[in-house]
């Protein structure tokens, strides 16, 4: 008998707020949902990262060229890109239409679709399934098909949400970057042994990072 399958809403436009660091705030909790046509696979987000306007480690920092587009789109859709020659990331539009700033998704909890995540990724425990950007999009099937994907159309590739209001969310300096590495833009589940780096808390949870704050 086959499993039912967990009731995630769909996220709307709607329900998004606009700005990259508000964005990233907000997937925290909230799920990915890839429904191939192998079968579901699903994943509490617990760490995203942003990338707001004006950061000179964002895609979009040169502005709009033929590569980065997705990310001048409206808020919600996926800028898929390759990095570094090796993995593809996923990240989310989070502005308006035409102003170019990002949302990175780090790391998943898996939940639906395991043996189907474990074939992609044969002899990795669940915990390092999709615990980084480059491991999630791997498991999950998700590759430059993607990039432009509107994630509120409720098909395919989507994001979506259970659990009403927000728990505790951890606030760190991004990973991995060689310059702007003082701003506190990473967000993660204090606890989740699915995040990805290191999770001390560098400010309390709950901070108010709004994109007019001095960070």
């Amino acid at each position: 008998m086959r499993k039912p399958l967990l009731p995630i809403i769909p996220l709307s436009r709607d329900d998004l707020p606009v700005g990259a660091t508000e964005l990233a705030r907000f997937m925290i909790g909230k799920y990915l949902v890839h429904d191939a046509p192998e079968g579901r696979m699903s994943g509490r987000i617990v760490e995203t990262e942003a990338y707001p306007i004006g950061d000179s480690t964002s895609h979009a920092f040169i502005g709009r060229r033929h590569y980065n587009g997705s990310l001048f789109l409206a808020p919600g859709h996926a800028y898929v890109r390759l990095t570094y020659g090796v993995s593809y990331m996923l990240n989310m539009s989070a502005e308006e239409a035409d102003v170019g700033a990002g949302v990175l998704i780090r790391a998943v909890e898996p939940l639906e679709g395991l043996p189907l995540m474990e074939a992609r990724r044969p002899g990795v425990p669940l915990r390092d399934l999709a615990r980084g950007p480059g491991r999630l999009t791997t498991a999950l099937g998700i590759g430059p098909s993607f990039d432009g994907w509107d994630l509120c159309a409720g098909r395919d590739l989507w994001v979506g949400v259970i659990e009403k209001g927000e728990g505790p969310i951890g606030v760190t300096t991004r990973i991995g970057l060689s310059r702007e590495m003082h701003r506190p833009l990473r967000f993660f589940e204090p606890g989740s042994a699915f995040v990805s780096g290191p999770r001390k808390l560098l400010i309390a949870p709950h901070a108010d990072l709004g994109e007019g704050a001095p960070i």
